[in-house]
C-alpha cells in the first residue's frame, strides 16, 4: 500500500471527526460517536497509521470496524474521503464551521445559513454586529453576544496548538535531527519548553559541525508542507497541520546563552539582563559579557548563565516573570515535583461507562508505566450521555475491582471509585450509603455552566461538604481553546478544600489542565492539597499525566503537595481506603 505522503495519524483523525460532526448535523444516530471513537483511537495511536494498514491491523485499532477501515484507507492512499466530500455537499456551506463554535448547535447553524444567508464566520460575525441574529426564532439578544464572544475565542484559538497535541510532534523532529550525526546538541526551546498549556509555534536550537546539511533534512522532514525562510542559521517551515517549526543552529559556545534567551519568557529574560546591566554585563542569545573587558562570562552552557548571576538554577516551567528570579537569589525556589514521582492515577474511566477499554487493559498500561495503584472513575448515572453507572452497576464494578485485586500478584492495586456529577444544588448524584464503600470520589461539575459566581461557588462549597467527597475534578470547567472556565470564586472555593482535606485536582487531559498553573500556585498558597489525575478514556490516555504534572511544575508545586506521589500505603492515611 502506498501511503499519502503528506497524511499523518492527526489529519486522518480530523477528517474522522468532521465525518462524525456532519452525520451528527444530519440528525444521524450512532454513527457519529462511532466516527469520534475512531478518531480518537487514531489521534493517540503510538504508531503511525499507514503502519499499521500496511500490514492489515486497522481491524484490531479499538473502535475501527470494517467500514471505518476502509475510509482510513482511503485518507492514506489519496489524502482525502470521497464520502466527506459527499457529506459537505449535502448541508448548506459554513454549516459545520459554525457548530464549533461554543453554544451553536446543529439546529441553530442550519438556521443561521438558512435563514441569513451567512456561509463564513466572518459572514456570521457582520451579521451579529448588524443585530440581524436577535431576531431570529430561538435566538434574542444574549444568544447574539454569546455568538460574538464565541467567535473571538475561536479565532485566538487559531492561533494556538494544545501542549499535549503538540509536544509529541516537536519531540519527534527533534528526536530526528539528533540522529544527524554532525548534530551536537539539540533541545527544543520557546513556550513549548516552558511548558505553556498552549502553543503558538514550536523553537528549536542546535549545533552543527555542517549546519547546511541539518537545514536540508530539517527543510525536507515528512510532514513539512512549506518552507517559508530557509538559511544556514535558520530555516522556518510550516508543518502540514499548520504548525511553524523554527530551527535555529548556533556556534556551540554560545548554545547555553541561546537556549536561554530563545526559551524566555519575555517578562524572564527583562529582569535577567537587568541584573547583568546592574554589573555591566550585557546578555543576550550570544552570551554573557564583561562589558568592561570583553570577555565573556558565560555562555556555552544554560546554567553557566544563571550562576553567573548569582541565581540558582531556574527550572523551564518557572521562568514566567512571577518572582521566580528573586526566589532564585534568595534561595527559596521549591523543589519542584519530579515528572517520575506520580505513583497512581486517581481519575481513570473504562468500558463501564464511556471509555474505550476495560479495567484490565487500564490496569495493565498503568503498572506497564510504573504506576502502583490506579482508581477506577467511571461517571455515576446522572450523567446520562456517558453511560453513568447506578449503583447497582457500581456494585457490580466494585466486585469485578475486587475479583481483578484477589487474583493479582499484589504489587498493582485497583482502587474502586466514581466521578460523580454535582448537581445545580450541590447534590451528588449517588446516594451516601454507596459512596462510603468506594475507596475514591471525584466529582465534578458536568452541565449548567452559565450559572452565577455565586450560584456556583455555593454549589460546588456545598459539594465539597459531603463528607464522602475526596476530590473535586476540573475544578473550573473549561475546555481549552474552546470553554472559558466557568465563573466560581476559588479563593473561597480553596479556604474550603484547606479546611475541610477535600483535594484538588489537575486534570492533565490536554484539552483540560484544570486548574491552570496560576490557580495551582493560588490554590498552594491556601494550603491546599492537589491530585494530578490523567482522566483517561482510553489506555493511551494514562501517558497524559505528563501534561498535568508541567502544569504542576508551572504552579510551583512540590511532591509533598500532590497526594498521588505517595505510595498506596501512605495514600491510605490521606484518602479513605
Amino acid at each position: 500500500m502506498e501511503n499519502h505522503s503528506r497524511v499523518t495519524n492527526v489529519e486522518v483523525a480530523a477528517i474522522l471527526y468532521e465525518v462524525g460532526d456532519l452525520l451528527e448535523l444530519k440528525g444521524v444516530r450512532f454513527k457519529p460517536q462511532a466516527y469520534r471513537r475512531a478518531a480518537l483511537a487514531i489521534e493517540t495511536l503510538p504508531e503511525n497509521v499507514a503502519d499499521v494498514a500496511r500490514r492489515g491491523g486497522l481491524d484490531e485499532i479499538p473502535g475501527v470496524g470494517r467500514n471505518i477501515a476502509e475510509k482510513i484507507r482511503e485518507v492514506i492512499e489519496t489524502g482525502s474521503l470521497g464520502y466527506l466530500s459527499s457529506l459537505r455537499e449535502e448541508l448548506p456551506e459554513g454549516v459545520q464551521y459554525f457548530t464549533r463554535l461554543e453554544g451553536i448547535g446543529p439546529k441553530k447553524a442550519i438556521a443561521l445559513s438558512r435563514e441569513l444567508g451567512v456561509r463564513t464566520v466572518d459572514d456570521l460575525e457582520a451579521a451579529a454586529l448588524a443585530g440581524r441574529i436577535r431576531d431570529l426564532p430561538g435566538f434574542g439578544e444574549k444568544t447574539e453576544a454569546n455568538i460574538l464572544a464565541s467567535i473571538q475565542l475561536s479565532r485566538t484559538a487559531k492561533e494556538r496548538r494544545l501542549l499535549g497535541k503538540i509536544l509529541p510532534v516537536a519531540r519527534d523532529i527533534e528526536r530526528r535531527l539528533a540522529s544527524i550525526p554532525t548534530v551536537r546538541q539539540v533541545s527544543l526551546a520557546g513556550s513549548i519548553r516552558r511548558r505553556k498549556e498552549t502553543i503558538g509555534d514550536v523553537d528549536i536550537l542546535a549545533t552543527s559541525t555542517r549546519p547546511e546539511e541539518v537545514m536540508e533534512v530539517f527543510a525536507t522532514l515528512p510532514g513539512v508542507e512549506r518552507v517559508l525562510v530557509r538559511g544556514t542559521t535558520k530555516t522556518s517551515v510550516v508543518l502540514s497541520t499548520g504548525i511553524q517549526v523554527d530551527l535555529r543552529v548556533v556556534e556551540e559556545g554560545h548554545f547555553g546563552a541561546a537556549l536561554q534567551y530563545f526559551t524566555g519568557s519575555k517578562e524572564h529574560n527583562i529582569v535577567m539582563r537587568k541584573l547583568a546591566i546592574a554589573r555591566n554585563w550585557r546578555l543576550n542569545e550570544y552570551g554573557l559579557v564583561d562589558l568592561t573587558t570583553g570577555r565573556a562570562v558565560a555562555g556555552e552552557d544554560e546554567a553557566g548563565i544563571y550562576r553567573a548571576l548569582g541565581l540558582a538554577w531556574i527550572e523551564p516551567e518557572l521562568r514566567e516573570g512571577r518572582g521566580e528570579i528573586e526566589a532564585a537569589r534568595a534561595g527559596t525556589l521549591p523543589d519542584l515535583v519530579g515528572y517520575d514521582a506520580i505513583k497512581g492515577d486517581l481519575h481513570v474511566h473504562t468500558t463501564w461507562s464511556e471509555g474505550a477499554h476495560p479495567i484490565e487493559e487500564m490496569a495493565k498500561t498503568a503498572r506497564a508505566l510504573g504506576y502502583e495503584y490506579i482508581a477506577i472513575c467511571d461517571h455515576a448515572e446522572g450523567l446520562r450521555i456517558a453511560r453513568g453507572l447506578s449503583p447497582a452497576h457500581l456494585a457490580d464494578q466494585m466486585r469485578e475491582i475486587e475479583r481483578i485485586n484477589r487474583e493479582s500478584d499484589g504489587k498493582f492495586t485497583l482502587l474502586t471509585g466514581t466521578e460523580c456529577n454535582i448537581g445545580m444544588d450541590g447534590s451528588i448524584d449517588l446516594p451516601d450509603s454507596v459512596l462510603a464503600d468506594l475507596n475514591v470520589v471525584v466529582a465534578s461539575v458536568h452541565s449548567g455552566f452559565k450559572q452565577s459566581e455565586k450560584e456556583m461557588t455555593e454549589r460546588v462549597l456545598t459539594a465539597m461538604h459531603n463528607d464522602h467527597v475526596d476530590i473535586i475534578g476540573h475544578p473550573t470547567g473549561r475546555i481549552l481553546l474552546s470553554r472559558e472556565p466557568y465563573r466560581i470564586d476559588l479563593a473561597a472555593v480553596f479556604d474550603a478544600a484547606a479546611a475541610l482535606g477535600v483535594v484538588m485536582e489537575i486534570n492533565a487531559f490536554p484539552g483540560r489542565l484544570d486548574l491552570a498553573d496560576v490557580n495551582a500556585r493560588a490554590a498552594r498558597r491556601a494550603g491546599v492539597r492537589f491530585s494530578i489525575a490523567s482522566d483517561a478514556h482510553r489506555r493511551e490516555n494514562l501517558r497524559y499525566m505528563e501534561m498535568g504534572v508541567a502544569t504542576a511544575r508551572r504552579g510551583w508545586l512540590t511532591a509533598g503537595d500532590i497526594v498521588n506521589t505517595r505510595p498506596l500505603s501512605e495514600l491510605k492515611g490521606v484518602l479513605r481506603l
